[in-house]
């Protein structure tokens, strides 16, 4: 959590606006307040037909199809897992980082489980098809091996492994930071609306209440970015064969990468 502004207009004993970089809290807060499932993919409730696109793109670079058992890391709104089944596929489990998130897509009807990357509660050897899209990015380094190793771990032989949206380099951070409360809610009001900025005020007057500092989550942080050849080296300690790499069709200055279990 880092210190990030002082609330100087609020007389109070809590004076601090403080930010957390926490995503897993990011993700639990917004299965929380989601007022649509698409909520869950973290793109923006208006970029469906982009997370439809990118999803249909994984599922013929991984060649999904019958007989196949996927696992999808951070499934988001289960898009994957519901191309994967009209594919015909023998099964397809979806793991997300929190139960909040769990489960809203089971109502769907959907096998989805709660798991970190570093952390997959799944048997070995279980996926003939591994996917973990938009989400070591956010994964903190030192958890980025074990994450690889996890992914190795619970894939097949030869199995196809698709791991996207990794940044080539830190991107800016695009959250704004604010000097005062009074500027983050003139922001809140001009960029999201009257609904969004009342959130927030009742927000910051809760926190003058209880004395706890304002934690405002923005979901923005990357953690994890590697180079081509960094990423590479770091697949194969973990046991894994990058076989291409590409950029991502929609976000620049990140890549995609196909990859099997060595054998």
């Amino acid at each position: 959590m880092v210190q990030v502004s002082r609330l100087g207009e609020l007389k109070s004993p809590t004076r601090t606006l403080a930010r957390s970089d926490d995503y897993v809290e990011y993700c639990r807060q917004t299965a929380k307040h989601a007022r649509d499932l698409h909520d869950l993919a973290l793109r923006g409730r208006h970029l469906k037909e982009v997370t439809k696109a990118i999803c249909q793109s994984i599922a013929e670079e991984v060649s999904l199809g019958p007989g196949d058992d996927l696992v999808d890391i951070g499934c988001g709104d289960g898009t994957l897992l519901r191309i994967a089944h009209q594919l015909g596929v023998n099964s397809a489990i979806g793991l997300l980082a929190t139960d909040e998130e769990v489960a809203l897509v089971r109502r769907t009807g959907l096998d989805v489980r709660q798991a970190l990357a570093h952390q997959l509660t799944l048997p070995d050897e279980c996926a003939s098809v591994v996917v973990c899209n938009n989400v070591l990015l956010i994964v903190p380094r030192e958890k980025i091996h074990a994450s690889l190793r996890e992914i190795c771990r619970i894939a097949k032989t030869n199995a196809r492994i698709y791991i996207g949206e990794i940044p080539s380099a830190p991107p800016k951070d695009p959250t704004p930071q604010f000097a005062t409360s009074r500027e983050a809610l003139s922001y809140m009001h001009e960029k999201h609306g009257l609904r969004t900025w009342l959130g927030l005020l009742r927000r910051m007057i809760w926190s003058q209440i209880t004395g706890q500092p304002l934690t405002i989550s923005p979901g923005t942080a990357i953690s994890f970015f590697a180079t081509s050849e960094e990423f590479s080296a770091l697949a194969g300690a973990a046991g894994m064969q990058v076989v291409r790499q590409w950029p991502h069709e929609h976000y620049g200055g990140r890549k995609n990468y196909l990859l099997r279990k060595a054998s």
